[in-house]
């Protein structure tokens, strides 16, 4: 069985228990115009997907605000601060969000983060974090509401939709590049097996919303044609939809309307 139709059999599961199975798509890394943007972006306009676009606000450059302002597909999240590691020597895993720091020098530089958003962005940027290599230490997600987040994504299944009060947590769970091993595009076979596993995992479990992860400054031809091909493929299915971050991240008021992340 190939792995598109693995992926085909999936969805088939999703129609026939009556669902649609939910997609998003997040890329990380933005700071700067280039090349590798100008490609995403016009493979966003081409296939016409919604983008989340997470931008890293201390190396964030008006030139990226000015290249943003006529891409009405994509949606900006908040990448950390810096995207610096503040792990030890020899820990192994990179974190930026942890706990090597005092935890009021780390929400500092979130919410100066944040402003620098506002200053470069206007309201465009949601109030989501994305922490960089996904991790942030589970003691500071407690505190996201508390300066402001009301979203939080990372990588893999969520424990839950509502961590804390106030913070809807959507993650994603396929990354195209393997960064252990090749540093390069994952491959075909590897991407769409992760993929029908995260599917099958919320289709018999709480239903989250399944993510797919690019990294525009660190793909190689291969894992851009696979992207390419993979949202025009996917486009012609049936019992799978496609969303925004801004349409993931809503969140009901008190009066059961609906404010924005």
């Amino acid at each position: 069985m190939s792995d598109w139709r693995a992926l085909e059999d999936e969805l088939a599961l999703w129609r026939a228990a009556g669902r649609t199975a939910e997609l998003w798509w997040r890329d990380d890394d933005a700071a700067d115009v280039g090349p590798e943007l100008d490609r995403l972006l016009d493979l966003q306009r081409e296939t016409a997907i919604p983008l989340a676009l997470a931008i890293v606000p201390a190396r964030a450059t008006p030139a990226l605000a000015a290249r943003l302002a006529g891409e009405p597909g994509v949606d900006l999240l908040q990448h950390g601060y810096a995207h610096v590691n503040h792990a030890m020597p020899g820990e192994g895993k990179k974190i930026e969000l942890g706990l090597h720091r005092p935890a009021m020098i780390v929400l500092g530089e979130l919410g100066t983060g944040w402003l620098a958003l506002e200053r470069l962005f206007g309201d465009r940027p949601l109030g989501v974090m994305v922490p960089p290599w996904n991790r942030i230490a589970p003691a500071l997600v407690p505190t996201l509401p508390e300066i402001g987040f009301t979203g939080l994504s990372t990588f893999g299944a969520r424990a839950r939709a509502q961590p804390v009060r106030g913070l809807r947590q959507i993650n994603t769970h396929v990354d195209l590049i393997d960064w252990k091993e090749k540093r390069g595009f994952a491959g075909e076979e590897a991407v769409l097996s992760a993929l029908v596993r995260a599917l099958a995992q919320a289709r018999t479990g709480a239903g989250e919303p399944v993510g797919l992860l690019s990294h525009h400054l660190a793909m190689d031809g291969g894992a851009w044609d696979f992207l390419r091909s993979f949202w025009e493929r996917t486009g012609t299915m049936s019992g799978i939809r496609v969303h925004s971050a801004r349409e993931l991240f809503a969140v009901k008021n008190s009066e059961g309307g609906e404010t924005r992340a």
